[in-house]
């Protein structure tokens, strides 16, 4: 039999459980507004889709994106897919995925984007290859042994066996992928043709579609480290002209 005492001393147990249960609301929430205004405005996690940045990043790897400072030659960035890149054809996230693509965590699911690493931007003439068989960008060598792919028994692969000549255009960069024999970068889509039916113009991705550089490995716990630019971009010289509307590509129709 439940008294008026017993009534009255329930009244206010049930009160500050409410109490804490906007607490707890008001906790949650103001945590999924402060991480995704930390995504939109600071940085973002992807997860390593391929093996087309081996051995740099692996599959499965976390990588941190940052979206407050600049990139450079030489800085690994994630951007969106250009047009006709992948061929995606995962299925749509369900609900969960999508809040932990919403504060900023990534999924298997999330669609879309690249990460490869900037060869040349704007304006700049990059040649594959020099009799050294060495990738140019405005006349200067690439030493590009500390980033390369090595396979197991120690042999690296070559900078590119496609051949090429090209001149970045305006608000684009030109991209590679480490692992050159298994990535589908710039080189692959020089003879493809966008919307409007130029030729090559898709190979360059525009600076509006970079999300930022990866500067750090966050997961797995024991491949964490921070990511550096190579010390070779930093003797490549401007470019000596100014970059032009649409890219030059030598010879026409070249692909990977």
């Amino acid at each position: 039999m439940t008294t008026t005492e017993d009534r009255a001393s329930a009244a206010p147990r049930t009160g500050r459980g409410r109490s804490l249960a906007k607490e707890l609301l008001f906790v949650v929430v103001g945590a999924l507004v402060v991480s995704s205004l930390l995504r939109a405005l600071v940085g973002q996690m992807f997860i390593i889709p391929s093996d087309s940045m081996q051995n740099t990043l692996l599959v499965g790897d976390r990588v941190v994106v940052q979206k407050i400072t600049d990139f450079h030659r030489g800085d690994v960035v994630v951007f969106e897919d250009p047009g006709g890149w992948l061929n995606e054809s995962s299925a749509d996230p369900g609900p969960f995925d999508r809040v932990l693509e919403f504060v900023g965590i990534p999924t298997q699911s999330t669609p879309g984007h690249l990460i490869k690493r900037v060869i040349g931007t704007a304006g700049d003439r990059v040649i594959c290859c020099d009799k050294q068989d060495r990738i140019t960008v405005n006349g200067q060598a690439l030493d590009e042994r500390g980033y390369l792919y090595t396979d197991p028994d120690g042999t690296q692969v070559v900078p590119s066996e496609t051949r090429f000549e090209v001149v970045v255009p305006r608000d684009r960069i030109f991209v590679l992928g480490d692992h050159r024999d298994v990535s589908a970068d710039s080189r692959c889509h020089l003879a493809d043709l966008s919307s409007d039916g130029r030729q090559g113009q898709i190979a360059f991705p525009p600076l509006s579609t970079v999300v930022g550089p990866a500067f750090a490995i966050a997961a797995p716990f024991d491949r964490a480290t921070r990511l550096r630019t190579p010390a070779t971009f930093a003797s490549v010289p401007p470019s000596a002209d100014p970059a032009p509307e649409e890219a030059v590509i030598k010879p026409k129709g070249v692909t990977c």
